[in-house]
């Protein structure tokens, strides 16, 4: 099964037309022809069943057979993690993030931070890419990037951790997560989180965790924390 992604689909949407650049795809490199199937999400749960009725190269026309909302999980993951000073490696874990499951990430500026600026419109690409590529129908949230002072003000309802290296009293990520609970995690720098940071945090609620023995950069560390939270909720759930 390959998956298209349009945001603008609805569940009222009963015909579609696709992009110059996808119905060149669909018809020159996926050979479909007229009666062929293609599924599409909105990003939004939708998974759209399509049958094509025009297969041209520039403006591939498809008619919407059927739609199902796909099942959204118990809980919500939101990762709160400092860009990288090598771009590659932050749009590594948006990708990786997104397959292994996440629901939204803010790309925190911190104390120690060597980049500072983001490109959210190439961040939104790699995003959708990997939930056609993972066959994934949720598409994660892309939040603006926000100083670590101004985000950890926020009014949060999830569990909250930060990971730091500190050698201060830290428990493991593994023992503290709760399944089925909206969790929102904190991941520093290359440097880490200043130790004013790591106090803020504490004083705003935030459980500072501990993601293994070994010391990990910062987009292993998003990942490990991520893997860990749908691990565990999988494993609670019976999945």
């Amino acid at each position: 099964m390959q998956l298209f992604y349009n945001p603008t689909l609805s569940e009222n949407t009963i015909q579609f037309t696709f992009s110059k650049e996808e119905s060149k795809h669909i018809v020159k490199v996926l050979r479909k022809n007229i009666g062929d199937t293609l599924y599409i999400t909105n990003g939004n749960g939708w998974l759209f069943k399509a049958e094509i009725t025009m297969p041209n190269i520039n403006k591939c026309v498809a008619n919407i057979v059927s739609k199902t909302l796909q099942p959204k999980r118990a809980y919500n993951l939101h990762l709160a993690v400092a860009p990288t000073k090598i771009n590659d490696r932050y749009e590594w874990f948006l990708e990786k993030a997104t397959e292994i499951g996440i629901d939204s990430i803010t790309p925190i500026i911190c104390d120690h931070s060597e980049r500072k600026i983001i490109k959210p419109e190439r961040y939104q690409k790699i995003l959708q890419s990997a939930i056609k590529q993972s066959l994934n129908c949720y598409l994660p949230k892309l939040n603006e990037a926000i100083p670590f002072k101004n985000f950890i003000k926020q009014e949060f309802k999830d569990d909250l951790f930060i990971a730091h290296c500190e050698e201060t009293d830290r428990k493991s990520l593994k023992k503290q997560v709760k399944p089925n609970q909206n969790t929102t995690i904190l991941i520093g720098p290359e440097g880490d989180f200043s130790v004013k940071e790591i106090e803020m945090a504490l004083s705003n609620n935030f459980i500072p965790v501990t993601l293994g023995e070994t010391r990990l950069r910062t987009e292993t560390a998003a990942i490990v924390a991520c893997h860990s939270v749908v691990f565990i909720n999988e494993t609670h759930n019976g999945h």
